[in-house]
């Protein structure tokens, strides 16, 4: 019936190991408003989900370094082009 509900999260951890932060594919900001009355950030490991707390500082500059990197042209970096000069050739 309500698919939101059964995606929330009851508890949340208030600390995560950063190897796990390295794995992590997605994640999902959970508001404490409507049906989930816990805030939360959703992390998606390989199928799995980790429910950890938004005021831990390793977690906030972790998302606000993956939120520039989203925002960036394409997610990926440009790569620059060489340009060759013509000159005089060596004899």
């Amino acid at each position: 019936l309500f698919p939101v509900a059964f995606s929330c999260c009851t508890k949340v951890s208030e600390e995560i190991p950063k190897g796990i932060l390295r794995r992590v594919e997605r994640f999902d900001i959970q508001k404490a408003d409507g049906l989930c009355h816990l805030e939360a950030v959703i992390l998606y490991i390989q199928g799995r989900k980790f429910c950890v707390s938004p005021r831990i500082k390793k977690v906030k500059k972790w998302m606000k370094k993956k939120r520039l990197n989203i925002h960036q042209k394409g997610g990926r970096r440009q790569r620059r082009t060489k340009i060759k000069k013509r000159g005089r050739r060596e004899r």
